[in-house]
């Protein structure tokens, strides 16, 4: 992947690169570039409000942001981009189950809105992006259809093996 990166993956700290590796393996696998970093909202605030505001000077398309814990990243960076930002909540070891993050990144204000994915759920976020991008790269809307395609391939060997449909 030489080109620029189009998608930025975001998060607070280190400890989330667990979680948020799923985003960067499937942007890989699509052939989506990529740039990783870690931009605390609230231990290096001007680095992520300096983020925010010139991503798409930088040839970004969509930012995804994971956060654990109060989980600000996604929302301050939100709040700041005129880009479409993905918000990861990650179940921290400060964190009330996850319940903390979710709702800190689900509950946006009218006006500033996130789009949220599952707990830890950094693959779909990848997958978001790569489909958000794929509206204006048919080549990247190709390996969607692929991976859609190979998924439900999957299934259907699933089927083969269990059968369909058993009865006891």
């Amino acid at each position: 992947m030489n080109d620029l990166p189009v998608v930025s993956i975001v998060m607070g700290s280190d400890s989330d690169l667990p979680v948020m590796q799923a985003a960067a393996d499937i942007l890989e696998q699509f052939q989506i570039p990529f740039e990783l970093s870690i931009v605390s909202a609230h231990r290096t605030p001007a680095r992520m409000f300096d983020f925010a505001k010139t991503a798409h000077e930088r040839g970004i398309k969509v930012i995804i942001a994971g956060a654990g814990g109060a989980a600000h990243l996604p929302g301050m960076v939100a709040s700041l981009s005129r880009l479409p930002v993905i918000g990861v909540p990650i179940k921290s070891r400060n964190s009330i189950d996850g319940w903390d993050s979710v709702l800190s990144i689900l509950q946006m204000p009218g006006g500033v809105p996130v789009a949220t994915v599952a707990l830890d759920g950094a693959k779909n976020a990848g997958i978001l992006a790569a489909q958000i991008i794929g509206t204006s790269d048919t080549k990247v809307a190709s390996r969607i259809l692929e991976y859609k395609e190979a998924l439900k391939e999957s299934v259907l060997e699933k089927v083969r093996k269990v059968g369909d449909f058993r009865t006891a």
